[in-house]
């Protein structure tokens, strides 16, 4: 069993909640536009496993340690992040055909700032967007997620709204 803390779009800011929510966490995912090496770094000094990807504002540095698209296996769940992914029925022509091909059990993205927690019955995967946790943007509340993975399941999802 992994207990898994996922933000995106930090956008340069950092919130010493993020510590405290993902304390609790074994690995903390970030599904892209970081905004800067110091956020990264501070996602890095936390105890636990840390994975990401670059987005689209990210610069050069964060592309360098991240890498656009990621896919691993954690606890028997097949995950694949990529900032820019879209949502069921509309996945974004970047990754569309890697999905429909070979579907992961879990795809995560960021990008839109908008929360999405989706089950795509058609490739049999859930699809999460955890919103925006940076102050730039649209949205009207930040929010993180966390969930457990165990034995190829996704279960006990929550979401935090940081207000």
């Amino acid at each position: 069993m992994t207990r898994i803390g996922l933000l995106s779009d930090t956008h340069d800011w950092w919130d010493n909640r993020y510590a405290h929510y993902f304390s609790a966490c074994d690995e903390v995912w970030h599904a892209g536009d970081i905004g800067s090496t110091e956020v990264a770094d501070r996602l890095e000094q936390l105890p636990v496993t840390f994975r990401a990807v670059h987005g689209n504002i990210d610069g050069y540095n964060i592309r360098l340690r991240y890498p656009e698209v990621l896919r691993f296996t954690v606890d028997g769940v097949d995950v694949l992040m990529k900032h820019i992914g879209g949502y069921p029925g509309k996945y974004d022509p970047s990754i569309r055909d890697t999905l429909l091909e070979n579907p992961p059990r879990l795809f995560v993205c960021g990008h839109s700032h908008i929360l999405k927690v989706k089950y795509d019955k058609a490739l049999d995967m859930l699809h999460i967007n955890p919103g925006a946790a940076g102050v730039y943007g649209i949205q009207a509340v930040r929010t993180l997620v966390r969930f457990t993975l165990s034995e190829g399941t996704v279960s006990d999802l929550e979401v935090i709204e940081l207000r």
